[in-house]
């Protein structure tokens, strides 16, 4: 029979990615697997455009600000791919996306004997100490989850994907499929409806692209030095320890650092394009501020209405592509019963510790471990990549210091102590 794991993560996006990590690079044997639903590694590719850029640093990679000495950074990763000093001549703190994905794959395929594809998890259930995980015709045993199921698109009320209809994640998964489009209409504010806005714009040099938003304008990202602090681990100190309205406040005063904002350099790109094609007298990107899409049918057909003056264009769109974000999964969500011993504040919010653990019914004796769903309690960065190595070192190093029943998790509590 196979050994009662330290822990079983399920999903393996970046979160659960730097994971693995920590687990390989721990001084002494740490019993771990991850499950995956997809065949392969994937992060966002929908949204690999060739020209979009990461928004964190790439010190906020997988490991650097756990263990800068890591052979998994990015710069590690440069230099193995041959592009170390190019990237430094660069003088660029913001690697291409695509990019950063590559190195995230270089990564996984590193840790690929920690991860089993292609493997969904079907059953969670409380057995002693731990859990037992259902995965296909396999069961295993762990005294720990790390749950890191991601984030699922956001469709506006009533609004349903489908072949003129997309949300932006699947972008560059379906457009191939688009022939000549003569209208596209992008929905959204934030960066990804402004590089959708650039992408079809540049893509297709006939069409007509229509962007569509309730603001005056795109606004700019507040990127600065003292409001990125947001970001730093300390701030997830504060923002645990501060009360309910003070978290209110925190979250309201900084959401320009991440929602619903864009890069400056490409809010001045795109107004670029739009002044030249007013002086050359050709327009065909046009931005509808202070503006709403309504009457919208799964044929493309649509009504832009100006919120300002009630004014109506209808287009008759080939494509409607929705920017228009992503909610939390629910976290516990795969976890059945065991989800119905996890305790919730007045609010219905899970009830999460320091140290990323939910807080559980003492007839569930393992450990619930969150990466994504806490941003009631541990701030903005819950499902950012800016404090994910730190995170997972953090929640490592728990899971280590928990209470273990046997001999097979003795060497790795040990190695903590």
């Amino acid at each position: 029979m196979e050994p009662v794991l330290d822990l079983a993560g399920i999903g393996f996006g970046p979160s659960n990615l730097a994971l693995a990590i920590a687990v390989e690079e721990h001084a002494l044997p740490v019993r771990a697997r991850f499950f995956e639903r997809q065949a392969r590694f994937g992060w966002h590719r929908g949204m690999l455009l060739e020209d979009a850029t990461m928004q964190v640093s790439f010190l906020k990679d997988l490991v650097t600000l756990r263990n800068p000495t890591s052979t998994f950074s990015f710069l590690c990763y440069l230099r193995d791919r041959g592009r170390l000093i190019d990237f430094v001549n660069h003088k660029n703190l913001f690697p291409l996306r695509k990019e950063f994905h590559d190195y995230f794959e270089w990564a996984a395929e590193r840790v690929a004997h920690h991860v089993s594809y292609g493997a969904a998890v079907s059953r969670v259930r409380a057995d002693g100490d731990g859990f037992e995980v259902e995965v296909g015709e396999e069961s295993v045993r762990a005294r720990n989850l790390v749950l890191a199921t991601g984030l699922e698109a956001n469709l506006p009320e009533g609004i349903e994907a489908g072949e003129r209809i997309w949300h932006n994640k699947d972008l560059l998964t379906k457009v191939e499929g688009l022939k000549d489009p003569r209208h596209v209409v992008v929905v959204g504010a934030g960066q990804s409806a402004a590089e959708a806005v650039a992408f079809f714009h540049d893509r297709f040099p006939e069409v007509e692209v229509h962007g569509v938003f309730a603001r005056y304008g795109y606004s700019p990202a507040d990127d600065s030095p003292f409001a990125n602090r947001i970001f730093d681990p300390a701030a997830v100190d504060d923002f645990y320890a501060a009360p309910e309205d003070v978290k209110r406040k925190l979250m309201g005063y900084h959401a320009n650092t991440n929602y619903g904002v864009v890069d400056q350099d490409l809010i001045e790109e795109l107004y670029r394009r739009v002044y030249r094609e007013k002086v050359v007298g050709r327009q065909r990107l046009l931005l509808h501020n202070t503006s709403r899409l309504t009457e919208v049918n799964s044929d493309g057909k649509c009504v832009i209405e100006s919120l300002a003056d009630g004014g109506q264009l209808p287009v008759d769109a080939d494509v409607i592509v929705y920017a228009t974000g992503y909610r939390p999964a629910n976290p516990v969500g795969l976890l059945g019963e065991v989800a119905d011993a996890c305790e919730r504040d007045e609010r219905g919010r899970l009830k999460v510790t320091r140290d990323y653990r939910v807080v559980t019914t003492k007839d569930v004796r393992g450990g619930i471990y969150l990466q994504g769903g806490t941003e009631h309690t541990h701030g903005i960065t819950s499902s950012l990549l800016s404090n994910t190595a730190v995170r997972v070192g953090e929640i490592l190093e728990s899971i280590l210091r928990r209470p273990v029943v046997g001999a097979e998790s003795v060497s790795a509590l040990q190695a903590v102590k």
